[in-house]
């Protein structure tokens, strides 16, 4: 056991925390080396862990392939998850609507733990190809994507200076990672209203958020479409489908204030 600031820890299940988390959605299978390497666990105490793990289905183990996976057991944890939940309800019907008028994948995105996280996505009717489209439960980090992007905008200062402050990730050629840069562009953010990111996370993708407000004004999500770049007409630097994200959005916060 370990205490921090006087909360008593468990080593073994900060380690077998780590071990589940060490799966991401690009390494959805990974053998024994690669999750000792990403956990800093020696083989033998991650072995041991997993063996535990698989015999809950927490995870699965492939004896052809010799790699382990995420397993049946975390799904049947999901349905008691509380977090988000309310705003999932709430917006569901509306990001369905958002995504039928648009053609495009609609998403809500909260703020945890300094990055974006994907609480639900509806897949737009005109998707016909395979993309890197964000999951529930996948995180952005802030600094690219419309909908993570409205998100540090509308942060309190203080958040946000923490996160910029952070070494920030570079996806694409069009990732803007200098902290002033962002800040200007939170400041622009703001003062309109929205954000229309291109290219910055995903190369032939762009996003397009609003923020989702609550009834003192704080910042309570933001709701985002993504779709092929080509697909977005701009006028005058206005992307055409932009009243019909910021009515989902204006939508969501009067229903939450309910």
């Amino acid at each position: 056991m370990a205490s921090d600031g006087g909360l008593t820890k468990v080593r073994a299940v900060e380690r077998a925390m780590a071990l589940l988390q060490a799966f991401d959605p690009a390494a959805l299978r990974l053998p024994l080396s690669d999750l000792s390497r990403r956990t800093g666990l020696d083989k033998g105490t991650t072995r041991r862990l997993l063996q535990t793990l698989v015999a809950g289905e927490f995870v699965e183990f492939d004896d052809r392939t010799k790699t382990y996976a995420l397993g049946p057991g975390i799904l049947l944890l999901v349905p008691s998850v509380r977090y988000g939940r309310d705003l999932r309800d709430v917006a569901a019907p509306i990001l369905a609507r958002l995504a039928e008028r648009t053609g495009a994948t609609s998403f809500i995105w909260t703020h945890f733990r300094g990055a974006a996280l994907c609480l639900d996505r509806v897949k737009g009717p005109e998707i016909t190809i395979e993309a890197v489209w964000s999951s529930i439960g996948d995180r952005v980090e802030l600094n690219a994507a419309g909908g993570p992007r409205t998100l540090l905008a509308f942060l309190p200062p203080d958040d946000r200076a923490r996160i910029l402050a952070a070494p920030l990730p570079q996806y694409t050629a069009r990732t803007q990672t200098d902290p002033a840069g962002l800040e200007t562009a939170a400041t622009r953010i703001r003062q309109r209203g929205w954000e229309f990111a291109v290219d910055d996370y995903v190369v032939g993708l762009s996003g397009l958020g609003a923020p989702i407000l609550d009834r003192t004004g704080r910042l309570a999500a933001s709701v985002s479409i993504s779709t092929l770049t080509p697909k977005f007409a701009v006028t005058d630097g206005v992307p055409l489908l932009l009243p019909f994200v910021l009515e989902a959005a204006a939508e969501i916060s009067v229903r939450l204030g309910q």
